[in-house]
């Protein structure tokens, strides 16, 4: 089958723009930490800079791939197009998995958000008034619902113009809190950066994460490998560039969070209770009016996130039911622009359903005794992240057969060879062991990190079980690649 034809006009400036919106800093940056802020203490920023090495070795996977695969799609393209189809599959798998995750959690996160910035119009007042965050979820679904299959490209240019808003303002308050020396109490405590501080190896290892939920959607701009003006070089530099301004910004603003709230055991449950870290910091430190900056461009971003991330699951979606996996309806393209409209739907009927089922139960309980929106978004997204991290460890084994595989001789021609054997390996130890501190001390069965694996078994009982529907699945998906006809994988 020939490939579409391409039309490559898209610079590099716009693929990472796109990674930027779909990482989304503000969001991150706003409901990630309090997480750790109960688990590891004072050690996040150790846990992001962790994060970040990591992180980096993925990246270096799809950097190695896509600088020869003309299209680099998606992780469950490329490893279908190198390791096999059910590979493939297994890799696709993980990641709708991992999308689906992020639907449901950031339209969570969105209402959490929502409450906050209401919060902060009501300078003084005891008890401001909040909307039922199930009514803000189920409001957000139907404005996603409706904007399923619009024009996507011009929301994310606005979503964009706020992000870069956000980021700016937390470069603000970045400022304004290091020159202040922090919290009173503890000041700027650099004892963040290493485990004196009594933070358990294993539980930093377990942190790690939720500090890769932080960096989930950075490959993103892969996507753009059939749209962007000559991708070999543009789609890599998207990759290094996107990871490098992130990074720097991640652990940037977890250093000033974590000394801003204070090292001591008050700060530390301060972070850990607030429902928008950015926000209550720049109310401490700058003023309300501030702080409402920070909160509505951070609940922009978490919506702006979930639409990001239905899309992507509904086109996942898609690609699995027109290759026999799934019911025919999902194969349906809106007629006027050629979205998976209803396949986001089902996505969008997900969310509804996982979130009623939260605020009906009371389920996730977080560390108040309560459940709130923060603890599903906490729950699902890191869920997510679990089986983001099987997707990476996947390409991470792309990346070696890439490298190593005869088949490939004549598209890499043999150039960086050590570092494309060293790095990949190095990468997947890294998430193998991440991924077994978070596992092996799961108290209960219902544990986000389990959920997350429950989901990969399922796509890998699919994968062995199913070995015909998955190698076909696979198949098609690794024909989005234009490889050689020697280099593909039968």
């Amino acid at each position: 089958m020939e490939p579409p034809a391409r039309r490559r006009a898209l610079p590099l400036w716009a693929a990472i723009a796109l990674s930027l919106a779909l990482v989304g800093p503000t969001l991150a940056m706003s409901g990630n930490g309090q997480y750790l802020a109960g688990t590891v203490g004072a050690g996040i920023p150790l846990v992001f800079l962790i994060g970040l090495g990591a992180v980096a070795l993925v990246a270096y996977g799809f950097i190695r791939l896509t600088r020869h695969l003309n299209h680099a799609g998606s992780a469950y393209g490329l490893v279908g197009g190198t390791v096999g189809p059910r590979a493939g599959f297994f890799a696709g798998f993980a990641m709708l998995g991992a999308y689906i995750g992020f639907a449901i959690g950031t339209i969570a996160l969105t209402a959490a958000f929502l409450n906050s910035f209401l919060a902060q119009l009501q300078p003084g007042s005891g008890e401001p008034f909040q909307v039922p965050w199930i009514a803000t979820v189920i409001v957000g679904l139907a404005l996603s619902a409706f904007m399923a299959g619009r024009d996507v490209h011009s929301v994310a240019k606005v979503l964009i113009a706020i992000e870069a808003i956000g980021i700016v303002a937390m470069l603000v308050l970045a400022v304004v809190v290091l020159a202040a020396g922090g919290a009173p109490s503890t000041g700027l405590d650099l004892s963040v950066f290493t485990f004196s501080g009594g933070v358990e190896v294993s539980a930093v290892m377990a942190g790690v994460v939720a500090a890769f939920l932080s960096w989930a959607g950075f490959e993103a701009c892969a996507a753009l490998g059939e749209e962007t003006a000559d991708p070999r070089r543009n789609i890599p530099r998207a990759l290094a560039g996107t990871l490098l301004l992130t990074g720097v910004l991640f652990i940037l603003m977890m250093f000033v969070e974590t000394v801003g709230f204070g090292t001591d055991e008050a700060g530390l449950a301060a972070f850990a209770g607030s429902p928008n870290s950015l926000g209550d910091l720049g109310h401490s430190y700058v003023g309300s009016w501030f702080s409402a900056i920070l909160v509505f461009t951070a609940t922009v971003a978490a919506f702006g996130c979930h639409l990001a991330t239905t899309a992507t699951a509904g086109r996942l979606l898609f690609a699995f039911a027109r290759n026999g996996f799934g019911p025919r309806v999902l194969r349906q393209m809106h007629r006027e622009n050629g979205s998976p409209q209803v396949a986001m739907y089902v996505v969008l009927g997900g969310c509804l359903v996982a979130n009623v089922v939260s605020y009906v139960l009371g389920w996730p309980v977080g560390a108040s005794g309560a459940s709130s929106p923060n603890d599903v978004y906490l729950l699902y997204a890191v869920a997510g992240s679990v089986c983001l991290m099987v997707a990476y460890f996947m390409v991470e084994i792309a990346a070696l057969v890439f490298v190593t595989a005869p088949r490939f001789q004549g598209v890499h021609g043999g150039r960086g060879r050590i570092a494309g054997i060293v790095l990949p390996a190095a990468g997947a130890v890294v998430i193998a062991l991440v991924l077994w501190f978070n596992v092996k001390d799961s108290a209960s069965w219902d544990t986000a990190p389990l959920l997350g694996l429950y989901w990969c078994l399922a796509g890998l009982v699919i994968a062995v079980a199913a070995s015909r529907l998955a190698a076909r699945i696979g198949g098609s998906l690794a024909e989005e690649l234009e490889l050689p006809s020697t280099a593909r994988t039968r």
